[in-house]
């Protein structure tokens, strides 16, 4: 079996790590590097769970051999924080907004909605489903996540998460009947 040497930037710092050539991305994070903030859930890439940032983009790490992030940057939920306390406006707007509940998605959740806020810092609610639709929840109903994500928006765009943005989507939700997020008020 070969073994791969790895340097990488993770969560802003630089890493060397030797792994084997079948070592997916999500073992070398969790198990070599200690970093259980990444989950795994449905192992075949479909779930979201365990979704890092390789170089920006939101990527599956239960799918990706690790040998693939040699000379790449990878983030994970641990390296969101600027001083390891505080949080982002998009943690905290999962927390003031209920956009969580067991806690198993909510790292590839936010790890997606990091991506999707950096491509487009004012994205409609419509926007936020489509970016979304790869993480699944089976608890939230994804209501309270897309608020999360749009008042997080309306924060960092400068008007305190109180903009337009969270209040508007229970009315597109709820108008909306072909939305692929169900509006939990509605039943049957």
């Amino acid at each position: 079996m070969s073994t791969h040497r790895l340097r990488f930037q993770l969560n802003g710092e630089t890493r060397e790590a030797t792994v084997p050539a079948h070592r997916r991305l999500i073992d070398l994070l969790r198990e070599d590097l200690e970093l259980t903030g990444t989950k795994e859930g449905c192992s075949v890439g479909v779930c979201g769970a365990c979704t890092v940032l390789v170089d920006g983009d939101p990527v599956s790490a239960c799918l990706m051999p690790a040998v693939f992030v040699d000379g790449a940057s990878v983030s994970t939920i641990e390296g969101l924080s600027p001083d390891g306390v505080t949080l982002t406006p998009l943690q905290d707007a999962f927390i003031r907004h209920g956009g969580f509940q067991c806690g198993i998605c909510t790292p590839g959740q936010i790890m997606a909605a990091t991506a999707l806020l950096a491509d487009n810092p004012r994205p409609t609610t419509d926007d936020v489903k489509r970016w979304m639709m790869g993480n699944l929840c089976r608890c939230t109903g994804y209501y309270k996540i897309v608020e999360s994500i749009l008042a997080a928006a309306d924060t960092m765009a400068g008007d305190g998460g109180q903009g337009s943005g969270a209040r508007a989507v229970s009315a597109s939700i709820s108008a909306d009947p072909q939305s692929p997020i169900p509006d939990p008020r509605r039943r049957g």
